[in-house]
């Protein structure tokens, strides 16, 4: 059998019965009494991550990831839906091979190993054995158990039988842990709590991932590793001093750009496109520029300069490069790729809804759509979500877009008993954002006619961009929504009932910090709450474990 083959052979036994959720759950539990709560597929951006903090920022990846799926406005809360295709299997297993290959590559083999082989034409089981301790548990954010090391240091020894290499052998013990599904997947266990008899909490390396994947988007490094091996993750004390730790480091800007990806929805970049008659502007460089500026500005004002978030509605700074001055129609001096650039008290850019990114993203492909960005508008940022449109919806006025303005056209969804419903509600915000056509460029005609850009909103009459984006900043849904959706992100699932006094304290809370996004962060994950235990439909605590009627709940935290 060729190398190739024993790597394959290798990864796919430890992915056998293990793409699916139910496939986890099912697996044996690591320590008496405990159990499988949820498994999330890591991202894109942690799995990019992980593997940067663990080999190096050199390690280059080049791979298309498994499509990721958007449940309840957040691709973290989809991400417990997903598993693992054939081809997926086979992408992965080929990035890990490509991993290993780097990480073990003859400059850095020494650094990388940190043990000699006796001889390095044979096998070294203690030198394979510390190796696979050390990565393994960087990978699947907990130590391994004595079968896992003992599987990979044979197929270590298999793979150098045949090379006559022991660094040939070690990778391919390393591409399959890189490859498995501990480390493609965050497999959360609930433990017996020794504090509460007959409670379960979750276990010290789940609440160490957890923080870590928050905050810095990114597997626990090696002092979350060892407060969790220590249990001082479970004391208030140990706790607080990993969440002080954490969101001092510069590293809370991946977290910060993580969860602004997907609660902003900005995974749409990869399918945008523009028609290019109508908008010769547009290109890949525009649309990755884009994405860019917007995560650059919240991250400036959050996190650099800790400042409120509703502000981020109403701020005429952004942070532009060359093909964005092009867009904006400012110029571009720096000699640098990205600088600031303030705008004009007097100009409508103001906040984030008026750069490129909300804008061009929530519009059609030949022109804006002020529908589009109302529905987006409340649903990204007051959790406000819009019903389908009914079947049979003609939509053929609002289409003519040779006709006057689209505000003229809409006036039909709007007075149509079947459509205003919704229309009502969206409609009045996306029409202040008129000046912006479906590129972001800035405009005051469409067809020859002038853009309204008024409208009235919950009873007040907003003028365009800057009176939408003041009417954002005072509404109190905005900072209740960004409470709601850090916390889902931060434990991969919707809330229910019994959270909201929780989610309204919260806000409470949120406020009274000035708003700022790293108090946030520490009140969420400094909570009982956001470690609270919610058993999986389906799966049922070990029977040794759940002899009180508060486990069998599963509601202990």
């Amino acid at each position: 059998m060729s190398l190739a083959a024993l790597a394959v052979v290798a990864c796919t036994t430890a992915l056998k019965n293990s793409t699916t959720p139910a496939g986890h759950a099912a697996a044996a539990a690591p320590t008496p009494g405990a159990f499988k709560t949820a498994i999330r597929r890591v991202t894109e951006s942690q799995y990019r991550h992980s593997i940067s903090d663990i080999f190096g920022s050199d390690i280059k990846i080049n791979a298309r990831f498994e499509p990721e799926r958007r449940e309840d406005g957040l691709l973290a809360i989809g991400s417990r839906q997903l598993s693992i295709t054939t081809s997926g299997l086979e992408q992965y297993f080929a990035l890990a091979s490509s991993i290993a290959d780097q990480a073990l590559a003859e400059p850095r083999r020494a650094q990388t190993v940190g043990c000699a082989p006796a001889d390095p034409k044979k096998a070294d089981a203690a030198c394979t054995r510390k190796f696979v301790a050390r990565y393994g548990e960087q990978l699947f954010r907990r130590p391994l158990t004595e079968a896992e090391i003992a599987a990979r240091v044979a197929t270590a020894e298999t793979g150098t039988a045949q090379s006559g290499d022991f660094y040939e052998g070690l990778q391919l013990a390393l591409t399959s842990m890189v490859a498995a599904p501990e480390f493609l997947f965050r497999i959360e266990t609930a433990e017996p709590d020794p504090a509460a008899p007959g409670q379960f909490r979750l276990d010290g390396y789940t609440k160490a991932t957890r923080l870590a994947f928050l905050i810095w988007d990114s597997g626990p490094d090696a002092e979350l590793l060892a407060a969790a091996r220590s249990g001082a993750i479970h004391t208030d004390a140990g706790l607080k001093q990993q969440l002080d730790r954490l969101t001092a480091s510069a590293r809370l800007e991946d977290g910060a750009k993580a969860f602004f990806t997907d609660m902003l929805q900005l995974d749409q970049f990869e399918s945008l496109n523009k028609d290019p008659l109508t908008y010769p502007k547009f290109s890949q460089a525009v649309a990755d520029s884009a994405r860019e500026e917007t995560l650059k500005t919240i991250v400036h004002h959050l996190v650099t300069e800790r400042g409120d978030y509703r502000d981020i509605f109403t701020t005429n700074e952004t942070i532009i490069n060359r093909p964005l001055a092009a867009v904006y129609q400012v110029p571009f001096n720096s000699n640098g790729e990205w600088t600031r650039h303030t705008f004009p008290e007097s100009s409508e850019r103001s906040g984030i809804l008026t750069q490129v990114t909300f804008l061009s993203l929530f519009s059609h492909p030949g022109r804006s759509s002020p529908t589009k960005r109302g529905v987006k508008l409340h649903e990204i940022f007051m959790c406000q979500p819009t019903p389908d449109p009914p079947a049979d919806v003609d939509f053929s006025k609002v289409q003519a877009i040779e006709n006057g303005t689209v505000r003229e056209r809409l006036i039909d969804h709007m007075i149509n008993e079947g459509c205003a419903t919704c229309h009502r509600v969206s409609d009045p915000a996306g029409l202040t954002l008129e000046h912006f056509d479906g590129l972001g460029q800035l405009r005051t005609l469409e067809n020859g006619a002038k853009i309204d850009v008024a409208a009235l909103i919950e009873g007040k009459q907003l003028a365009g961009a800057q009176g939408l984006g003041r009417m954002m900043h005072d509404n109190p849904r905005v900072p209740s929504c960004l409470v709601r959706n850090a916390y889902y992100y931060g434990v991969g699932r919707a809330v229910d009932d019994r959270d909201e006094d929780y989610l309204v304290a919260q806000t409470r809370a949120f406020a009274a910090d000035g708003y700022k996004l790293p108090q946030l962060f520490t009140r969420l994950a400094s909570s009982s709450e956001f470690y609270k235990v919610v058993k999986p439909a389906g799966v049922r605590p070990p029977a040794s474990a759940a002899a009180t009627p508060s486990a069998a709940s599963g509601d202990a935290r």
